[in-house]
């Protein structure tokens, strides 16, 4: 990182208005915290870019690896698992390709959002700016790495466009099957992928602020979280279609699984965005789901920042 310009940016009249330590514990600061640090855009945009640029410093391609090894990986498991589970390549690599991208953005918010002012130790106690740039430091950057997997989103939909443009079923040759997720095919509703990916961004921030002030005073949820990660993502739907677990989609005696699924959190949050990506029918309940998280996330977030806001300076 260019520490001259670092500092610089930290310098700024916007960067120095966040409330003193000392000031008691109010919702109004928590408030006045975070407006700052959105007023601050030079400092957590100049730091997330220079994220990204350290990664691959002396990279010849760059942050394109990021694009890269998603393809590989989309490419390598979308074949391996549409044999596996007998399922149409082209519909089934841009529903894999999809749910690791968005699955990408938000195992990178949890896993390093949780480190987000232990990693920040040395700006924090040098630099007087808002506790929530290092926030909106970790999600622009995760934002960053989504818009160059998205590169990987576009190839796809290049090459599957007719199949994804018409309507499909996971498990049909084309048609919808009784019992099973009907999917219209893509149509303007693609672009309800923008609100649904602004949703996600706003629930990343507070994840990010909730367990970044729990992990910075308790140094094991980091640990215990990201043990969790591994299995949450295959109890997601994201190698493995949901409709699978509908009537008649996998073997007879699982469909008591599908209650669990939907009561998991993580398939709302991909569904709002992967959904009209790929045609899918739209759900008013994920959105729902995903509307009721935000609230009560947000909520539980203003708590801890109006308790220990001050305090994260002296834990890290």
């Amino acid at each position: 990182m260019h520490a001259t310009s670092t500092v610089q940016a930290a310098n700024s009249p916007v960067a120095t208005s966040a409330p003193p330590a000392s000031d008691s514990k109010t919702f109004a600061r928590a408030f006045a915290d975070i407006k700052a640090g959105f007023n601050a855009r030079e400092l957590w945009g100049h730091l997330g870019w220079q994220d990204i640029k350290q990664r691959y410093r002396r990279s010849v391609i760059g942050p394109f690896w990021i694009t890269i090894s998603q393809a590989v990986l989309a490419l390598g498991l979308g074949l391996l698992y549409s044999q596996l589970f007998k399922l149409p390549v082209e519909v089934f690599l841009p529903y894999i390709s999809t749910g690791f991208i968005i699955w990408g953005f938000i195992s990178g918010c949890l896993s390093e959002g949780m480190e987000t002012f232990i990693a920040n130790e040395g700006l924090i106690k040098q630099l007087p700016a808002p506790l929530s740039v290092y926030m909106l430091r970790t999600v622009w950057r995760q934002t960053l790495m989504l818009a160059h997997n998205m590169i990987v989103y576009v190839a796809v939909l290049a090459i599957f466009f007719g199949a994804l443009s018409k309507q499909y079923s996971l498990l049909g040759n084309g048609t919808c099957l009784p019992d099973h997720i009907c999917h219209p095919g893509l149509s303007w509703n693609i672009l309800l992928a923008i609100p649904g990916f602004l949703l996600l961004a706003v629930n990343a921030a507070w994840v990010t602020l909730l367990f970044g002030i729990i992990s910075t005073r308790f140094r094991d949820i980091p640990q215990v979280v990201n043990s969790l990660i591994q299995l949450l993502f295959y109890g997601t739907p994201i190698v493995w279609p949901v409709d699978q677990l509908m009537s008649g989609g996998a073997r007879e005696g699982v469909s008591w699984i599908l209650p669990i699924v939907k009561a998991n959190p993580l398939y709302h949050f991909i569904q709002v965005v992967r959904a009209p990506l790929l045609g899918q029918e739209f759900s008013v309940g994920n959105w729902i789901v995903v509307g009721s998280i935000t609230v009560v996330g947000w909520a539980l977030a203003l708590v801890a920042m109006r308790n220990y806001r001050a305090r994260v300076s002296y834990w890290v």
